[in-house]
């Protein structure tokens, strides 16, 4: 890699890295290309060079985070093996993860909503479906040895994520009161239930 690559690199590291600790400390609100650019020491001009866009820079924080949480699913799926353990990994890396990286499990589960999803869904949707791969690579030979009820893949992500992520963000949130020990211990079984074959 070249010293101008390297130098690109650590400028898109830095701006991602403001863009987060932005949004952590000053929420959607104070989430603004000016507040980013001010943490970071980069230009607005570098910002639009390396993401197009204020959005751009977002969508790619969102894949960030995204990432870093796949990346722990998946590295608890593959310490498993039976289908039930792996369930049991799964829902506790996702906890886990909401526990030890609030700020990046914070934007992940406030971002639901936010126009730079919209602006760029196909890009996002190509990315969480390669990260979403490997939990879908490892069910698909369970499923095939009938430990897992068939399910079409779409509906994997609803059944093992869904219940977890809603948790998630509701601990997140200062409206609800949630127990992650407690969901810890509840949830693994109650999505297993919903896995298992008849």
């Amino acid at each position: 890699m070249s010293p101008k690559q390297q130098r690109g690199e650590a400028t898109v590291d830095r701006l991602l890295t403001a863009a987060l600790q932005v949004y952590a400390s000053s929420g959607q609100q104070g989430f603004t290309v000016n507040a980013v650019t001010a943490a970071s020491g980069v230009s607005l001009g570098s910002l639009y060079h390396h993401f197009g866009s204020f959005d751009g820079l977002a969508a790619a924080l969102y894949t960030r985070c995204m990432g870093q949480l796949f990346d722990e699913l998946t590295a608890a799926l593959t310490r498993t093996r039976t289908a039930h353990t792996g369930v049991r990994a799964l829902v506790g890396a996702y906890l886990r993860f909401t526990e030890e990286h609030p700020d990046a499990a914070l934007f992940i589960h406030a971002s639901a909503y936010s126009g730079y999803l919209a602006a760029h869904a196909d890009q996002i949707r190509a990315a969480k479906a390669v990260m979403l791969g490997g939990v879908v690579e490892w069910m698909r030979p369970r499923i095939e040895a009938g430990e897992i009820a068939p399910t079409p893949e779409p509906l994997i992500e609803a059944l093992v994520i869904g219940p977890v992520a809603e948790t998630a963000r509701r601990w997140l949130s200062s409206t609800y009161d949630v127990d992650l020990a407690q969901a810890a211990r509840i949830l693994p079984d109650r999505i297993w239930r919903s896995l298992r074959p008849e």
